[in-house]
């Protein structure tokens, strides 16, 4: 399995040495660009990443990038251009900067550091490289911290609970289990929304960018230590598929992506992986309105029903939270699958 570890790069010194490279980047990511429109212009197919290889050979010691870094542009120039079915944008000063290298031995990581074209750069070692190390990038983020990303590849393990969980997706309880349990939405955009806003109409970029990281690593946290309690204690983690993508563009928008569902999957996925355990996304529809006691589609229906929280069944008589019981449909769901 290949996990992605990112680490801070401490010295403020080394982001001038870094945004020179980067440019060097960006010029190869727009020759290959440039390359792909010439091809557009005389209908000719469209370069393969070889090609491009080819065309940027010997440009590495001019640039001042290394040879891997220049090679690595132009596959994930082509891998993006393959993904989104377009030409890739050009990228400029405002992209944030970018350097991938795409072996090992472009860098050696000793200790707290890393060596990069014969230049050390100490790292914030949150956790110790475990696995080996594929490929990987140097990047910047909003605020213009440097960051070293790896892509290591580590042994799977088969340490995972041995109990099964639905999980209903919601914006008041971020998640309800099909144990009963709830867990609240932290809010924290809301919670921090009115700082941003005073920050925003002060004109204050640097302290909107801040706050925006803020809440954006104070929601990872928590995810992340959610995500590892249920791996953890589960050997089958069963989910609903909800489009938060779709919900993003209604009158929810900001509830939703405050959520984090996507994150939430994302990191169920891969830790369950990693950890022996299965992960299905399940189909909800109906989850709601039926009966997880009989089967019986009795409970609240449609858009009028949204308010009702607790119902009994016509059939059986049983009382149902609406949100436990759809957890329950949602791990029942997931046992048939399992069972195909």
């Amino acid at each position: 399995m290949v996990l992605t570890y990112r680490y801070r790069i401490k010295d403020a010194t080394s982001a001038p040495h870094l945004w020179r490279q980067a440019q060097a980047v960006n010029r190869v990511w727009n020759y290959c660009r440039e390359i792909q429109e010439a091809a557009r212009r005389h209908n000719k197919r469209s370069p393969s990443g070889f090609d491009l290889i080819n065309l940027t050979s010997g440009s590495s010691k001019l640039l001042g990038l290394h040879s891997d870094t220049v090679q690595a542009v132009c596959k994930q120039f082509v891998a993006s251009r393959n993904a989104r079915g377009k030409r890739p944008r050009w990228r400029g000063r405002r992209s944030l900067g970018w350097i991938p290298f795409q072996a090992a031995r472009a860098v050696q990581i000793d200790g707290n550091g890393v060596t990069f074209l014969a230049r050390r750069y100490r790292l914030w070692l949150s956790r110790p490289v475990e696995g080996t190390v594929r490929c990987g990038s140097f990047s910047q983020d909003a605020r213009g911290r440097w960051y070293l990303n790896l892509q290591v590849e580590v042994p799977t393990e088969q340490d995972c609970g041995t109990g099964e969980v639905g999980i209903d997706l919601g914006l008041k309880s971020l998640a309800t289990l099909s144990t009963g349990e709830k867990i609240e939405a932290p809010r924290l955009y809301r919670q921090y929304e009115r700082s941003l806003a005073l920050a925003q109409r002060a004109g204050r970029k640097r302290r909107v960018r801040a706050i925006h990281a803020k809440i954006a690593n104070c929601r990872r946290h928590f995810l992340h230590g959610l995500s590892t309690q249920l791996v953890r204690q589960n050997r089958r983690i069963c989910i609903g598929n909800v489009n938060s993508s779709g919900l993003a563009r209604t009158s929810q928008a900001k509830s939703v992506l405050d959520a984090g569902w996507s994150h939430l999957r994302s990191q169920l996925r891969y830790k369950a992986i990693r950890h022996g355990a299965e992960y299905l996304e399940v189909d909800e529809r109906l989850t709601t309105q039926v009966c997880s006691g009989c089967g019986a589609a009795s409970g609240p229906k449609g858009i009028a029903d949204l308010g009702v929280r607790d119902w009994v069944c016509a059939e059986c008589g049983i009382h149902h939270d609406r949100d436990v019981n759809s957890a329950i449909n949602i791990l029942i769901s997931g046992r048939n699958v399992g069972l195909q």
